[in-house]
Protein backbone atom coordinates (compact mmCIF):
# COMPACT_ATOMS: atom_id res chain seq x y z
CA UNK A 1 0.00 0.00 0.00
CA UNK A 2 1.28 3.40 -1.14
CA UNK A 3 1.18 5.68 2.09
CA UNK A 4 1.01 8.94 1.05
CA UNK A 5 0.69 12.11 2.71
CA UNK A 6 -1.94 14.15 1.17
CA UNK A 7 -3.05 17.48 2.84
CA UNK A 8 -6.71 18.37 1.96
CA UNK A 9 -6.57 21.35 3.79
CA UNK A 10 -4.26 22.22 1.70
CA UNK A 11 -5.55 22.10 -1.61
CA UNK A 12 -8.96 23.79 0.07
CA UNK A 13 -6.80 26.71 0.73
CA UNK A 14 -5.85 27.42 -2.64
CA UNK A 15 -2.31 25.59 -2.62
CA UNK A 16 -1.20 22.30 -4.52
CA UNK A 17 -4.39 20.32 -5.34
CA UNK A 18 -4.47 17.03 -4.51
CA UNK A 19 -3.78 15.77 -7.99
CA UNK A 20 -0.27 17.75 -7.84
CA UNK A 21 0.29 16.28 -4.15
CA UNK A 22 -0.34 12.63 -6.06
CA UNK A 23 2.08 13.85 -8.43
CA UNK A 24 4.55 14.66 -6.69
CA UNK A 25 4.88 12.34 -4.01
CA UNK A 26 4.71 9.06 -6.58
CA UNK A 27 7.58 10.89 -8.75
CA UNK A 28 9.39 11.91 -5.73
CA UNK A 29 9.04 8.15 -4.69
CA UNK A 30 9.91 6.89 -7.74
CA UNK A 31 12.92 9.19 -8.50
CA UNK A 32 14.43 8.04 -4.92
CA UNK A 33 13.99 4.34 -6.19
CA UNK A 34 11.78 3.59 -3.44
CA UNK A 35 9.30 2.71 -6.34
CA UNK A 36 11.11 0.63 -8.45
CA UNK A 37 10.67 -0.26 -12.13
CA UNK A 38 7.76 -2.77 -12.92
CA UNK A 39 6.05 -2.18 -8.99
CA UNK A 40 2.15 -2.42 -9.44
CA UNK A 41 0.37 0.93 -8.25
CA UNK A 42 -3.03 0.25 -6.26
CA UNK A 43 -5.70 0.61 -9.35
CA UNK A 44 -7.47 3.97 -9.28
CA UNK A 45 -10.75 3.17 -7.26
CA UNK A 46 -8.27 1.03 -4.64
CA UNK A 47 -5.62 4.21 -4.42
CA UNK A 48 -8.75 6.64 -3.80
CA UNK A 49 -10.34 4.56 -1.42
CA UNK A 50 -7.61 4.45 1.13
CA UNK A 51 -6.82 7.71 0.45
CA UNK A 52 -9.83 9.29 0.30
CA UNK A 53 -9.97 11.08 -2.32
CA UNK A 54 -11.87 10.73 -5.55
CA UNK A 55 -11.64 8.94 -8.55
CA UNK A 56 -11.40 11.65 -10.88
CA UNK A 57 -8.15 13.14 -8.61
CA UNK A 58 -6.66 9.74 -8.71
CA UNK A 59 -7.02 8.89 -12.71
CA UNK A 60 -5.75 12.38 -13.37
CA UNK A 61 -2.79 11.98 -11.31
CA UNK A 62 -1.69 8.65 -12.96
CA UNK A 63 -2.45 10.11 -16.77
CA UNK A 64 -0.16 12.98 -15.84
CA UNK A 65 2.41 10.60 -14.49
CA UNK A 66 2.34 8.24 -17.49
CA UNK A 67 2.96 11.26 -19.80
CA UNK A 68 6.15 12.11 -17.55
CA UNK A 69 7.17 8.70 -18.09
CA UNK A 70 6.83 7.96 -14.52
CA UNK A 71 4.02 5.08 -14.96
CA UNK A 72 3.25 2.91 -17.81
CA UNK A 73 -0.39 1.83 -18.75
CA UNK A 74 -1.59 -1.30 -19.29
CA UNK A 75 -4.62 -2.24 -20.38
CA UNK A 76 -6.51 -5.27 -17.99
CA UNK A 77 -3.02 -4.85 -15.78
CA UNK A 78 -3.60 -0.98 -14.38
CA UNK A 79 -0.49 1.12 -13.58
CA UNK A 80 3.55 0.25 -13.11
CA UNK A 81 6.12 2.12 -12.69
CA UNK A 82 7.90 2.60 -16.02
CA UNK A 83 10.82 0.43 -17.07
CA UNK A 84 13.10 3.49 -19.23
CA UNK A 85 12.20 6.35 -16.83
CA UNK A 86 14.63 8.92 -17.04
CA UNK A 87 15.40 11.46 -14.08
CA UNK A 88 12.85 14.74 -13.90
CA UNK A 89 13.85 17.05 -16.88
CA UNK A 90 14.15 14.38 -19.16
CA UNK A 91 11.52 12.30 -19.18
CA UNK A 92 9.64 14.16 -21.92
CA UNK A 93 12.07 14.21 -24.08
CA UNK A 94 12.64 10.58 -23.97
CA UNK A 95 8.62 8.98 -23.81
CA UNK A 96 6.37 12.35 -24.79
CA UNK A 97 6.24 14.13 -28.22
CA UNK A 98 3.70 17.32 -28.43
CA UNK A 99 1.05 17.13 -30.50
CA UNK A 100 0.51 19.48 -33.19
CA UNK A 101 -0.83 22.64 -32.17
CA UNK A 102 -3.67 23.65 -34.46
CA UNK A 103 -7.13 24.48 -34.62
CA UNK A 104 -8.43 20.46 -35.39
CA UNK A 105 -6.06 19.96 -31.76
CA UNK A 106 -8.29 22.55 -30.23
CA UNK A 107 -11.50 21.98 -31.43
CA UNK A 108 -11.60 18.20 -30.98
CA UNK A 109 -8.70 16.34 -29.81
CA UNK A 110 -7.78 18.60 -26.82
CA UNK A 111 -10.62 16.70 -24.65
CA UNK A 112 -9.45 13.70 -25.27
CA UNK A 113 -5.26 13.85 -25.43
CA UNK A 114 -4.54 12.89 -22.17
CA UNK A 115 -0.58 13.63 -22.73
CA UNK A 116 0.03 16.89 -21.95
CA UNK A 117 0.55 17.18 -18.17
CA UNK A 118 0.37 21.21 -17.48
CA UNK A 119 -2.99 22.73 -19.10
CA UNK A 120 -2.56 26.36 -18.34
CA UNK A 121 -4.76 26.46 -21.36
CA UNK A 122 -7.76 24.44 -20.44
CA UNK A 123 -11.22 25.70 -19.95
CA UNK A 124 -12.66 23.14 -17.64
CA UNK A 125 -12.00 22.75 -14.07
CA UNK A 126 -10.12 19.64 -12.31
CA UNK A 127 -11.99 16.74 -11.44
CA UNK A 128 -11.47 17.11 -8.14
CA UNK A 129 -12.83 20.84 -7.72
CA UNK A 130 -16.13 19.28 -9.01
CA UNK A 131 -19.44 18.69 -7.00
CA UNK A 132 -18.44 14.80 -6.92
CA UNK A 133 -20.87 14.25 -3.54
CA UNK A 134 -23.96 15.75 -5.37
CA UNK A 135 -22.58 13.73 -8.09
CA UNK A 136 -22.98 10.71 -6.68
CA UNK A 137 -26.13 11.45 -5.59
CA UNK A 138 -27.87 12.11 -8.07
CA UNK A 139 -26.82 9.30 -10.10
CA UNK A 140 -28.25 7.09 -7.39
CA UNK A 141 -31.20 8.98 -7.67
CA UNK A 142 -31.56 8.06 -11.28
CA UNK A 143 -30.74 4.94 -11.05
CA UNK A 144 -34.09 4.61 -9.13
CA UNK A 145 -35.94 6.02 -11.76
CA UNK A 146 -38.29 3.23 -13.60
CA UNK A 147 -37.07 3.02 -17.09
CA UNK A 148 -40.70 3.36 -18.54
CA UNK A 149 -40.14 7.23 -17.47
CA UNK A 150 -37.41 7.59 -19.65
CA UNK A 151 -37.75 5.37 -22.52
CA UNK A 152 -38.97 7.85 -24.74
CA UNK A 153 -37.34 10.59 -26.26
CA UNK A 154 -38.21 13.40 -24.08
CA UNK A 155 -40.09 16.81 -24.23
CA UNK A 156 -38.31 19.01 -26.95
CA UNK A 157 -38.26 21.81 -25.04
CA UNK A 158 -36.26 19.33 -22.51
CA UNK A 159 -37.14 18.09 -18.99
CA UNK A 160 -40.39 20.09 -17.43
CA UNK A 161 -39.62 20.09 -13.14
CA UNK A 162 -35.29 21.52 -14.45
CA UNK A 163 -37.23 24.10 -16.29
CA UNK A 164 -39.35 24.97 -14.17
CA UNK A 165 -36.80 25.03 -11.67
CA UNK A 166 -34.10 27.56 -13.82
CA UNK A 167 -37.38 29.55 -14.26
CA UNK A 168 -37.71 30.12 -10.70
CA UNK A 169 -34.04 30.74 -10.40
CA UNK A 170 -33.65 33.14 -12.90
CA UNK A 171 -36.95 35.27 -11.33
CA UNK A 172 -34.49 35.86 -8.71
CA UNK A 173 -32.09 37.79 -10.93
CA UNK A 174 -35.57 40.13 -11.74
CA UNK A 175 -35.96 38.05 -15.05
CA UNK A 176 -39.51 37.85 -15.74
CA UNK A 177 -39.79 33.82 -16.96
CA UNK A 178 -41.92 31.36 -17.30
CA UNK A 179 -40.90 27.21 -17.71
CA UNK A 180 -42.58 27.56 -21.23
CA UNK A 181 -39.71 30.05 -22.16
CA UNK A 182 -36.52 27.86 -21.16
CA UNK A 183 -35.34 25.17 -24.06
CA UNK A 184 -32.46 22.90 -22.74
CA UNK A 185 -29.66 22.16 -24.99
CA UNK A 186 -26.78 19.49 -25.16
CA UNK A 187 -24.55 22.54 -22.91
CA UNK A 188 -24.71 25.86 -23.85
CA UNK A 189 -22.43 25.77 -26.99
CA UNK A 190 -25.34 23.92 -28.48
CA UNK A 191 -27.66 26.53 -27.61
CA UNK A 192 -25.55 29.05 -29.02
CA UNK A 193 -25.49 26.92 -32.41
CA UNK A 194 -29.37 26.54 -32.04
CA UNK A 195 -29.36 30.76 -32.19
CA UNK A 196 -27.43 31.32 -35.04
CA UNK A 197 -29.20 28.57 -37.04
CA UNK A 198 -32.70 30.06 -36.23
CA UNK A 199 -32.19 33.55 -36.50
CA UNK A 200 -29.29 34.11 -38.95
CA UNK A 201 -27.87 33.21 -42.14
CA UNK A 202 -25.54 32.79 -44.58
CA UNK A 203 -24.18 36.23 -45.29
CA UNK A 204 -25.65 37.79 -42.07
CA UNK A 205 -23.31 40.29 -40.53
CA UNK A 206 -22.66 39.61 -36.27
CA UNK A 207 -21.02 41.64 -33.68
CA UNK A 208 -18.55 39.82 -31.09
CA UNK A 209 -16.01 40.86 -28.65
CA UNK A 210 -12.79 41.42 -29.25
CA UNK A 211 -11.26 39.04 -27.67
CA UNK A 212 -13.87 36.05 -27.57
CA UNK A 213 -15.19 32.26 -26.96
CA UNK A 214 -13.23 30.27 -29.46
CA UNK A 215 -15.88 28.26 -30.27
CA UNK A 216 -18.05 30.86 -30.42
CA UNK A 217 -16.45 31.82 -33.38
CA UNK A 218 -16.03 28.35 -35.32
CA UNK A 219 -20.63 28.24 -34.87
CA UNK A 220 -20.44 31.84 -36.42
CA UNK A 221 -17.83 30.95 -39.22
CA UNK A 222 -19.30 27.40 -39.86
CA UNK A 223 -22.64 29.19 -40.36
CA UNK A 224 -21.12 31.44 -43.41
CA UNK A 225 -21.79 34.74 -41.12
CA UNK A 226 -19.69 37.89 -41.37
CA UNK A 227 -18.12 38.41 -37.94
CA UNK A 228 -16.75 41.82 -37.05
CA UNK A 229 -15.60 42.05 -33.81
CA UNK A 230 -15.42 45.40 -30.91
CA UNK A 231 -13.07 45.75 -28.31
CA UNK A 232 -13.75 44.30 -24.68
CA UNK A 233 -11.89 46.47 -21.85
CA UNK A 234 -11.36 45.92 -18.49
CA UNK A 235 -14.75 47.60 -17.72
CA UNK A 236 -16.56 45.75 -20.65
CA UNK A 237 -17.22 46.25 -24.27
CA UNK A 238 -16.06 49.98 -25.69
CA UNK A 239 -19.58 51.11 -26.87
CA UNK A 240 -18.01 53.56 -28.94
CA UNK A 241 -16.69 51.13 -31.05
CA UNK A 242 -19.68 49.41 -30.59
CA UNK A 243 -21.80 52.00 -31.99
CA UNK A 244 -19.54 51.98 -34.70
CA UNK A 245 -19.47 49.17 -35.94
CA UNK A 246 -23.39 48.92 -35.56
CA UNK A 247 -23.84 52.60 -37.75
CA UNK A 248 -21.20 50.95 -40.55
CA UNK A 249 -22.40 47.23 -40.46
CA UNK A 250 -25.49 47.10 -40.10
CA UNK A 251 -25.20 43.36 -38.07
CA UNK A 252 -28.10 41.31 -37.13
CA UNK A 253 -27.17 40.38 -33.68
CA UNK A 254 -24.30 40.86 -31.05
CA UNK A 255 -22.69 37.74 -28.81
CA UNK A 256 -21.63 38.61 -25.28
CA UNK A 257 -20.60 37.26 -21.89
CA UNK A 258 -21.26 40.02 -19.40
CA UNK A 259 -19.59 38.55 -16.66
CA UNK A 260 -16.29 36.96 -15.93
CA UNK A 261 -15.99 36.75 -19.44
CA UNK A 262 -13.72 34.03 -21.03
CA UNK A 263 -11.21 34.85 -21.75
CA UNK A 264 -10.18 37.82 -20.17
CA UNK A 265 -12.54 37.64 -16.93
CA UNK A 266 -13.49 40.91 -17.26
CA UNK A 267 -16.73 41.72 -16.29
CA UNK A 268 -19.81 44.35 -17.43
CA UNK A 269 -19.67 47.57 -15.61
CA UNK A 270 -23.83 48.14 -14.55
CA UNK A 271 -23.37 51.66 -16.79
CA UNK A 272 -21.57 49.72 -19.68
CA UNK A 273 -24.31 47.01 -19.75
CA UNK A 274 -26.97 49.82 -19.81
CA UNK A 275 -25.16 51.42 -22.88
CA UNK A 276 -24.88 48.34 -24.45
CA UNK A 277 -28.86 47.79 -24.10
CA UNK A 278 -29.32 51.12 -25.08
CA UNK A 279 -27.95 50.71 -28.44
CA UNK A 280 -29.12 47.50 -29.35
CA UNK A 281 -32.95 48.94 -28.79
CA UNK A 282 -31.88 52.31 -30.65
CA UNK A 283 -30.79 49.95 -33.46
CA UNK A 284 -32.79 47.24 -33.26
CA UNK A 285 -29.90 44.49 -32.34
CA UNK A 286 -30.52 41.19 -30.97
CA UNK A 287 -28.65 40.44 -28.01
CA UNK A 288 -26.94 37.10 -27.34
CA UNK A 289 -25.93 37.04 -23.70
CA UNK A 290 -23.76 34.05 -22.92
CA UNK A 291 -23.73 34.10 -18.73
CA UNK A 292 -22.20 30.55 -18.12
CA UNK A 293 -20.12 32.04 -15.44
CA UNK A 294 -23.20 33.40 -13.62
CA UNK A 295 -22.71 31.56 -10.11
CA UNK A 296 -19.13 32.10 -10.10
CA UNK A 297 -19.41 36.01 -10.20
CA UNK A 298 -20.25 38.35 -7.32
CA UNK A 299 -23.89 39.21 -6.46
CA UNK A 300 -24.91 42.26 -8.04
CA UNK A 301 -22.96 41.55 -11.29
CA UNK A 302 -25.19 43.10 -14.11
CA UNK A 303 -27.60 40.58 -16.32
CA UNK A 304 -28.59 42.13 -19.43
CA UNK A 305 -31.64 39.74 -19.82
CA UNK A 306 -32.69 40.91 -16.58
CA UNK A 307 -32.49 44.61 -17.55
CA UNK A 308 -33.86 43.89 -20.71
CA UNK A 309 -36.95 41.53 -19.83
CA UNK A 310 -35.61 39.48 -22.78
CA UNK A 311 -37.18 41.82 -25.59
CA UNK A 312 -33.86 42.26 -27.18
CA UNK A 313 -32.02 39.36 -25.38
CA UNK A 314 -31.36 35.80 -25.66
CA UNK A 315 -30.24 34.26 -22.40
CA UNK A 316 -27.55 31.67 -22.41
CA UNK A 317 -26.51 29.99 -19.69
CA UNK A 318 -25.71 26.16 -18.47
CA UNK A 319 -24.21 23.72 -15.52
CA UNK A 320 -20.49 22.61 -17.11
CA UNK A 321 -18.59 25.25 -15.10
CA UNK A 322 -20.64 24.15 -11.69
CA UNK A 323 -21.61 20.60 -11.94
CA UNK A 324 -19.99 18.85 -14.44
CA UNK A 325 -18.95 19.55 -18.25
CA UNK A 326 -19.32 15.66 -19.05
CA UNK A 327 -22.98 16.24 -18.74
CA UNK A 328 -24.13 18.35 -21.32
CA UNK A 329 -27.00 20.15 -20.25
CA UNK A 330 -27.51 24.21 -20.92
CA UNK A 331 -30.71 25.67 -22.04
CA UNK A 332 -32.16 28.97 -23.59
CA UNK A 333 -34.57 31.57 -21.77
CA UNK A 334 -36.45 33.67 -24.08
CA UNK A 335 -39.52 34.97 -25.31
CA UNK A 336 -42.24 32.37 -26.15
CA UNK A 337 -42.19 32.73 -29.70
CA UNK A 338 -38.16 32.27 -30.06
CA UNK A 339 -38.61 29.82 -27.51
CA UNK A 340 -40.73 27.68 -29.68
CA UNK A 341 -38.50 28.60 -32.94
CA UNK A 342 -35.32 27.48 -30.90
CA UNK A 343 -37.31 24.32 -29.91
CA UNK A 344 -37.90 23.44 -33.57
CA UNK A 345 -34.71 24.06 -34.71
CA UNK A 346 -33.32 21.63 -32.08
CA UNK A 347 -35.81 18.71 -33.05
CA UNK A 348 -34.89 19.70 -36.51
CA UNK A 349 -31.23 18.78 -36.15
CA UNK A 350 -30.69 16.66 -33.23
CA UNK A 351 -34.05 15.50 -31.90
CA UNK A 352 -34.44 15.93 -28.13
CA UNK A 353 -31.74 16.56 -25.62
CA UNK A 354 -30.88 13.88 -22.54
CA UNK A 355 -33.28 13.43 -20.06
CA UNK A 356 -31.47 10.97 -18.21
CA UNK A 357 -28.65 13.38 -18.03
CA UNK A 358 -31.27 16.88 -17.00
CA UNK A 359 -33.10 14.28 -14.32
CA UNK A 360 -28.86 13.89 -13.11
CA UNK A 361 -28.61 17.70 -13.28
CA UNK A 362 -32.05 18.39 -11.46
CA UNK A 363 -31.18 15.91 -8.90
CA UNK A 364 -27.69 17.60 -8.17
CA UNK A 365 -29.52 21.23 -8.06
CA UNK A 366 -32.13 20.36 -5.64
CA UNK A 367 -30.16 17.94 -3.56
CA UNK A 368 -28.85 20.64 -0.53
CA UNK A 369 -25.11 20.51 -1.74
CA UNK A 370 -25.07 22.64 -4.77
CA UNK A 371 -25.81 25.73 -2.98
CA UNK A 372 -22.82 25.15 -0.55
CA UNK A 373 -20.19 24.04 -3.45
CA UNK A 374 -20.72 26.79 -5.47
CA UNK A 375 -20.42 29.16 -2.89
CA UNK A 376 -16.66 27.08 -1.69
CA UNK A 377 -16.37 26.83 -5.57
CA UNK A 378 -16.59 30.84 -6.39
CA UNK A 379 -14.39 31.36 -3.09
CA UNK A 380 -11.45 29.02 -3.97
CA UNK A 381 -11.46 30.81 -7.70
CA UNK A 382 -11.43 33.80 -5.95
CA UNK A 383 -8.60 32.90 -3.65
CA UNK A 384 -6.85 31.06 -6.72
CA UNK A 385 -7.42 34.26 -8.94
CA UNK A 386 -5.13 36.34 -6.42
CA UNK A 387 -2.65 33.96 -6.06
CA UNK A 388 -2.13 32.52 -9.82
CA UNK A 389 -1.82 36.66 -11.15
CA UNK A 390 0.43 37.29 -8.18
CA UNK A 391 2.63 34.63 -9.69
CA UNK A 392 2.64 35.78 -12.89
CA UNK A 393 3.12 39.79 -11.68
CA UNK A 394 5.97 37.64 -10.25
CA UNK A 395 7.61 36.04 -13.38
CA UNK A 396 7.33 38.79 -15.86
CA UNK A 397 3.72 38.73 -16.74
CA UNK A 398 1.64 41.75 -17.42
CA UNK A 399 -1.83 41.12 -16.13
CA UNK A 400 -5.24 42.82 -17.87
CA UNK A 401 -7.02 43.16 -15.22
CA UNK A 402 -7.58 41.11 -11.60
CA UNK A 403 -10.59 39.51 -12.44
CA UNK A 404 -13.11 39.46 -9.42
CA UNK A 405 -13.30 35.61 -9.40
CA UNK A 406 -14.30 33.00 -12.45
CA UNK A 407 -11.50 31.00 -13.89
CA UNK A 408 -9.80 32.84 -16.31
CA UNK A 409 -7.05 35.39 -16.58
CA UNK A 410 -5.36 37.48 -19.75
CA UNK A 411 -1.85 38.14 -19.83
CA UNK A 412 0.98 38.82 -22.08
CA UNK A 413 5.13 39.16 -21.43
CA UNK A 414 5.78 42.32 -20.22
CA UNK A 415 7.88 44.20 -22.75
CA UNK A 416 11.66 43.53 -22.31
CA UNK A 417 14.01 46.57 -22.73
CA UNK A 418 15.02 45.47 -25.76
CA UNK A 419 11.07 45.82 -26.62
CA UNK A 420 11.15 42.07 -28.65
CA UNK A 421 7.60 40.62 -27.61
CA UNK A 422 7.03 36.82 -28.54
CA UNK A 423 3.75 36.46 -29.79
CA UNK A 424 1.17 33.88 -28.04
CA UNK A 425 1.13 31.58 -31.21
CA UNK A 426 5.30 31.72 -30.76
CA UNK A 427 5.13 31.03 -26.67
CA UNK A 428 2.41 28.52 -27.15
CA UNK A 429 4.20 26.46 -29.50
CA UNK A 430 7.15 26.65 -27.50
CA UNK A 431 5.29 25.50 -24.30
CA UNK A 432 4.01 22.81 -26.10
CA UNK A 433 7.82 21.31 -26.58
CA UNK A 434 7.94 21.52 -22.65
CA UNK A 435 4.51 19.78 -21.99
CA UNK A 436 2.74 22.94 -21.04
CA UNK A 437 -0.58 23.79 -22.88
CA UNK A 438 -1.39 27.38 -23.16
CA UNK A 439 -4.34 29.16 -24.98
CA UNK A 440 -2.56 31.87 -27.37
CA UNK A 441 -4.59 34.85 -28.14
CA UNK A 442 -5.16 34.37 -31.86
CA UNK A 443 -7.42 31.21 -30.74
CA UNK A 444 -10.05 33.97 -29.48
CA UNK A 445 -9.35 36.97 -32.24
CA UNK A 446 -12.62 37.26 -34.56
CA UNK A 447 -9.66 37.70 -37.24
CA UNK A 448 -7.25 35.14 -36.00
CA UNK A 449 -4.65 38.06 -35.62
CA UNK A 450 -1.83 36.62 -33.86
CA UNK A 451 -1.00 38.66 -30.41
CA UNK A 452 1.57 38.55 -27.41
CA UNK A 453 -2.05 37.97 -25.25
CA UNK A 454 -2.29 34.06 -23.49
CA UNK A 455 -5.71 32.56 -21.60
CA UNK A 456 -4.80 31.31 -18.18
CA UNK A 457 -7.15 28.52 -16.24
CA UNK A 458 -5.77 29.79 -12.83
CA UNK A 459 -7.05 26.08 -11.67
CA UNK A 460 -4.84 24.63 -13.83
CA UNK A 461 -2.08 27.40 -13.49
CA UNK A 462 -0.32 26.61 -9.96
CA UNK A 463 2.36 23.74 -11.31
CA UNK A 464 5.91 24.87 -10.66
CA UNK A 465 7.02 24.20 -14.71
CA UNK A 466 5.19 26.65 -15.67
CA UNK A 467 6.52 29.67 -13.96
CA UNK A 468 10.08 27.87 -14.64
CA UNK A 469 9.15 28.22 -18.25
CA UNK A 470 8.41 31.85 -18.57
CA UNK A 471 11.72 32.87 -16.55
CA UNK A 472 13.72 30.70 -18.77
CA UNK A 473 11.71 32.65 -22.08
CA UNK A 474 12.40 35.72 -20.62
CA UNK A 475 16.32 34.69 -19.68
CA UNK A 476 16.68 34.19 -23.62
CA UNK A 477 13.76 36.07 -24.78
CA UNK A 478 15.73 38.02 -27.85
CA UNK A 479 17.29 34.76 -28.88
CA UNK A 480 14.01 32.84 -28.56
CA UNK A 481 12.51 35.20 -31.05
CA UNK A 482 14.45 35.94 -33.73
CA UNK A 483 14.65 32.00 -34.08
CA UNK A 484 11.07 32.26 -33.72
Amino acid sequence: MLNLNLNLARSRRGGETLTEQIVAAIAGLVDRRALRAGAALPSVRRFAQQHNVSTFTVAEAYGRLTALGYLAARPGSGYTVAHRHAPSGHARASHWEAPGLNAAWLLSDVFADHSVPIKAGAGWLPGDWLNEEGLHQAMRSAARVPAAQVSGYGHPYGFGVLREHIATHLSQYGMPVQAQQVVLTQGATQALDLVVRTLLRPGDTVLVEAPCYCNLLQILRLAGLRVIGVARTAAGLDTDALEDAIRQHAPRALFINTVLQNPTGASLTSMNAFRVLQLAEQHRLLVVEDDIYRELAPAGSPMLAAMDGLSQVVYVNGFSKTIAPSLRVGYLAASPDLAKAFARTKMAVGLTSSEVTERLVYSVLTSGHYGRHVGALAERLRAQQDRVTEKMEAHGLEVLLRPEGGMFAWARLAPGEDSVVLTGNQLATLALEHGIWLAPGSYFEPDETDSPWIRFNVATSDAGELWTFFDAVRSGRTAIARAA
